[in-house]
């Protein structure tokens, strides 16, 4: 099976973060955000990983190439934004197998059953098949009406509130026939405003909703509830947990650390409370720091009694 990710976005919610950084590269405890989405699909299925992307190209390729991942990665690059639509078709050239072709929302970290949802599409002979999570404030996505069938009967993308039909989204992991990719315009459109409805209307689409996590770790605060849903579910292959924090190296002592990650070579002083924090490699945390909900960068500087709270620390920045 092929994937593609959609990643064209800038990171703009994550800045300073992803100030001359891909947002694909950042980490999520011991894996990339990238490898977090994919990991949602058993690497038996994979035949090839392409990551539709605009910006940080040369750093993503850098990365990729000398990774030791258990599957091929390819950038499909986009010289303007082509919205989800002309992404997807740009891909195209790009993939090498056959069969249904998944694509996933470059944000998500879920526990969404890829198995259960192909097996799902097959059974219903759909041309796309949505995985779904039920919301109670639906007017942010893509509404989905579902007969009892499993089939979509309506989709509309982002309605106005008061409007929605349904609490079921779509989760942003979706299977398509290679002949609804093949019928894709190359120009900048979105595949949830203009192709969905009319699938949906044709009675090719189904939807498969799942229980679990579900989480878009495009902003800094669900980047934190992306960590601590890693955390709680145990996906990792290293570090340890303490107290509800992850830890790459050895557990700190001394100060309380509580619903965190923290990466490697970090220095944490005496008497500090650290909640609902990620910390990246290498930086530098003063005595009795009290930081709440913040994104802590990669070899930054924390001075001695600072009160931060909800805000992103960038790389090498000195407070």
């Amino acid at each position: 099976m092929d994937v593609v990710v959609l990643a064209g976005g800038f990171g703009t919610r994550l800045r300073p973060w992803t100030e001359g950084r891909a947002k694909p590269l950042l980490p999520v405890l011991d894996k990339t955000l990238l490898e977090r989405v994919v990991e949602c699909v058993p690497n038996e299925l994979i035949d090839r990983v392409v990551i539709a992307a605009g910006y940080s190209i040369a750093e993503m390729e850098q990365f990729f190439s000398s990774s030791n991942l258990p599957y091929d990665v390819i950038i499909s690059v986009e010289d303007s934004p082509l919205g989800t639509g002309g992404a997807i078709a740009k891909s195209l050239e790009h993939l090498n197998g056959d069969g249904p072709v998944l694509i996933l929302n470059g944000d998500l970290v879920s526990s969404v059953d890829v198995n259960q949802l192909l097996n799902f599409h097959q059974e219903k002979n759909a041309s796309i098949t949505l995985s779904l999570w039920h919301v109670d404030d639906p007017s942010r996505f893509g509404v989905c009406g579902l007969d009892e069938s499993g089939m979509i009967t309506r989709f509309q993308e982002k309605p106005e509130p008061g409007t929605e039909f349904s609490n079921l989204i779509n989760a942003g992991c979706y299977l398509i026939e290679r002949d609804v990719l093949e019928s894709l315009s190359s120009k900048k459109h979105s595949i949830e405003r203009e192709v969905f409805p009319l699938i949906a209307d044709a009675g090719k689409m189904s939807g498969l909703e799942f229980k679990g996590y579900f989480v878009d770790a495009g902003t800094p605060s669900s980047f934190i509830d992306a960590t601590q849903v890693c955390i709680s579910n145990k996906r990792y292959n290293v570090g340890s947990i303490s107290n509800d924090s992850w830890f790459y190296d050895d557990i700190i002592s001394g100060s309380i650390i509580s619903g965190s990650s923290v990466s490697s070579d970090v220095t944490i002083g005496d008497g500090c409370e650290i909640v609902d924090c990620v910390i990246l490699s290498g930086a530098k945390i003063g005595n009795g720091c009290k930081l709440f909900r913040c994104l802590i960068g990669e070899s930054c500087i924390i001075n001695n009694h600072s009160n931060i709270s909800d805000k992103v620390i960038g790389h090498h920045e000195i407070i």
